[in-house]
């Protein structure tokens, strides 16, 4: 009599030493991803002019000036790296939000200028060195848009860097500065998932906000009590 093998089992990413198994706050499993769809050529088309007005924005950031001759230069570059370097289709589901979009724009200001003042006063404590941490934040929508986006967005702020991001599992290795306890940092994952809860609020499919809702962190803890 024949016996069927035993299901594969993909391999788990361990966390940083130290470091618990990368959950959401209140020790509730991290919700499960919406498989994706095929993309139409439609889908498809939009997802390149996307990607093509990311690159042109970075180009002319890059440079420093708004120009004619600077945004024909990003064209130009951003059609040979679309084309030389194909990169994965990054999905857009979603549409643009106004409100929620300035609120989230609002906020990440008000962020940068909170931790720039810590940094600063972390760098001004003479005999006292800044504790550092690598802290995994497991999101709740595994987009590679959005891990893409809140990778940029801590990485922009002072005080936290991305060192690395398992993009199959969803989970941001973040390195922090001024974490003393597990008290801060929970805190800080907490902090990483409003931060992500902001910016599907501005640019999230319905899908996508519904999950959200579905996985706040205080919903979490309270389930877990």
């Amino acid at each position: 009599m024949s016996h069927d093998p035993p299901p594969q089992r993909s391999p788990d990413r361990s966390p940083p030493p130290g470091e618990p198994s990368p959950q959401l706050p209140g020790g509730g499993p991290a919700p499960e991803h919406p498989e994706d769809r095929p993309l139409t050529r439609a889908a498809r088309r939009r997802n390149q002019a996307v990607a093509m007005i990311v690159l042109v924005t970075v180009w002319v950031l890059l440079w420093g000036t708004l120009s004619w001759a600077n945004v024909l230069g990003g064209l130009v570059v951003g059609l040979v790296v679309l084309t030389v370097f194909p990169l994965p289709p990054v999905t857009f589901a979603g549409r643009v939000h106004p409100v929620p979009l300035l609120r989230f724009a609002l906020r990440f200001l008000r962020d940068l200028v909170v931790a720039s003042v810590q940094i600063a006063a972390l760098a001004l404590r003479f005999g006292h060195p800044p504790l550092g941490a690598i802290i995994a934040v497991r999101l709740r929508v595994r987009s590679d848009l959005n891990l893409t986006l809140t990778a940029e967005a801590l990485s922009l702020v002072p005080g936290s860097l991305i060192v690395e991001v398992d993009r199959d599992a969803g989970i941001l290795y973040v390195h922090v500065l001024g974490v003393r306890d597990r008290a801060e940092v929970e805190r800080f994952r907490t902090g990483v998932l409003e931060l992500e809860a902001r910016l599907i609020a501005a640019i999230g499919s319905a899908q996508e906000q519904r999950l959200i809702r579905e996985h706040t962190p205080s919903a979490l803890e309270g389930s877990s009590r």
